[in-house]
């Protein structure tokens, strides 16, 4: 751990779990230890759907579905 408190993740985990530069963690307290979790990106999460539409067009959709869904 730095003097400001950063912690540094080995290289062959950053692979093993597509940890990026810049990207969100999740921290949480267990009795075992602390546990860090990648948070996805949206762009992680196309699934069958990857290549058929943009990611903007994902959010275009989803903008729409909430506006509806409002009451």
């Amino acid at each position: 751990m730095t003097r400001k408190r950063q912690i540094t993740i080995p290289v062959s985990l950053r692979h093993r779990y597509g940890i990026e530069e810049g990207m969100k963690m999740i921290v949480q307290d267990s009795d075992s230890g602390i546990i860090l979790k990648a948070v996805l990106r949206i762009e992680d999460l196309a699934g069958i759907d990857a290549g058929k539409i943009t990611v903007e067009k994902a959010f275009e959709i989803l903008d729409k579905m909430r506006s509806e869904d409002r009451y």
